[in-house]
């Protein structure tokens, strides 16, 4: 039996399946769980979640979590105003993109001690908003993601610390889109028995007993336009703060990391990097 919810702003489909033997259309029915056939209001951006053999009729309960988002910016960028220009991979290395181009106000904040600075581009209608934080150098971005924790991104963009500035902004505009097998980063976190007959505990999930995760997959997808962002997925450094007077330019003209945060409540939905066209 294959048993869809649906819920929330944000296209929410949880997933259930359970059975003695999950038949081929039913396999094919969960792998596909991000795409239109399932939610008429999500175009087809996630399928074929499970590769082929990643799933059999013995597997006996499947749970799906994906989610679907799409915003408008707030304020749109001029379509006329895009224009290829090149985006550099490293020093030595570039690449030809769609780099979109709008000068307003915009939350901002520079991180001194970081080497970086941070932009927050609100959506229409919306609690919700994208932040891209770029770092200084064109190969900073290695240099600085160890040093960047959840308790950090939540501090550096409190109202506090950022302040409305007029900012010239270039944003590629781009489509990111991977997938994740997740088995080895749960078992360095301590969550590996979740994947052994003899550790393993679903007691609250089956009645039976020698119940175990088989496999833990995660899928996702965004694209940056002019018009906002579409997205979907399937499941002690001290820092000052600094601005300067006048406009600011924020070129991302080398890779960045992006997410996309709901404001209220401090919680991201999407969190990637862009690195390469």
């Amino acid at each position: 039996m294959v048993r869809a919810l649906r819920k929330g702003t944000y296209a929410l489909t949880a997933v259930i399946a359970q059975s003695q033997a999950l038949t081929k259309s039913e396999l094919k029915s969960l792998s596909n769980m991000g795409c239109s056939r399932h939610n008429p209001t999500r175009p087809e951006k996630i399928r074929d979640l499970f590769p082929d053999a990643s799933l059999s009729s013995s597997t006996e309960l499947v749970l799906v979590n994906s989610v679907y988002f799409k915003g408008q910016w707030d304020r749109e960028f001029k379509k006329e105003n895009t224009k290829e220009e090149e985006f550099w991979l490293n020093k030595n290395t570039s690449k030809s993109v769609p780099m979109m181009t709008q000068r307003h106000s915009f939350s901002f904040a520079s991180l001194k001690d970081l080497q970086a600075k941070i932009l927050g581009i609100p959506y229409k209608n919306s609690d919700l908003s994208m932040f891209v934080l770029l770092p200084d150098d064109i190969d900073g971005l290695e240099k600085i993601i160890n040093k960047i924790s959840p308790e950090q991104l939540v501090e550096w963009t409190n109202p506090g610390h950022m302040e409305e500035r007029t900012v010239t902004l270039h944003l590629p505009r781009f489509e990111v889109e991977d997938s994740y097998d997740l088995e080895a980063v749960l078992a360095a976190t301590g969550k590996g028995d979740a994947f052994s007959g003899h550790e393993a505990d679903y007691s609250g999930l089956s009645l039976g007993s020698g119940l175990q995760a088989q496999k833990f997959l995660h899928a996702s997808f965004v694209a940056v336009t002019e018009d906002g962002t579409e997205a979907a997925a399937a499941t002690g450094v001290g820092f000052v703060l600094t601005s300067a007077p006048g406009c600011e330019t924020f070129h991302c003209n080398h890779p960045f990391l992006f997410f996309i945060r709901h404001n209220e409540s401090k919680s991201v939905l999407f969190f990637g990097r862009f690195s390469s066209p």
